[in-house]
């Protein structure tokens, strides 16, 4: 469940201290709130793998594994602000501030083509400028 993302070049977060380091370093960034559920599996890493072909990307794609690397995930979801707690959830941060977010909710039942489109605009929308 975790290579999948990492196979594809997203860099895992297993601490807050590298969270931190990264959400913070400003730019755009792609964060990915994995878990072990089905629609993670069937629908969430898949869009991600979708998405990171587009033409348009952030300057990083990283992953926080929940109920596995609890620190991190819990560091991660303070940047991920006016949105409940989510697993699996995708968010697009520019500059540490948020600008899009799937939570579960949006994920379940739909196609990881769906969820890659919602993604790659929200790429095409905040990250084109860069």
């Amino acid at each position: 469940m975790r290579d999948e993302l990492t196979r594809l070049g997203v860099r895992e977060l297993r601490t807050s201290d590298e969270v931190d380091e990264v959400l913070g370093a400003g730019g755009d960034t792609l964060v990915v709130v994995n878990s072990v559920c089905g629609c993670a599996a069937r629908n969430a890493r898949p869009a991600v793998a979708i998405a990171m072909r587009h033409e348009v990307q952030p300057d990083r794609v990283v992953t926080v594994f929940a109920g596995q690397d609890v620190e991190a995930t819990a560091r991660a979801r303070q940047y991920l602000t006016g949105v409940r707690p989510s697993s699996p959830s995708i968010a697009l941060l520019s500059g540490g501030e948020l600008q899009f977010m799937l939570e579960r909710h949006q994920i379940e039942g739909r196609e990881a083509h769906q969820i890659a489109d919602d993604v790659t605009q929200a790429y095409d929308e905040f990250c084109a400028t860069n």
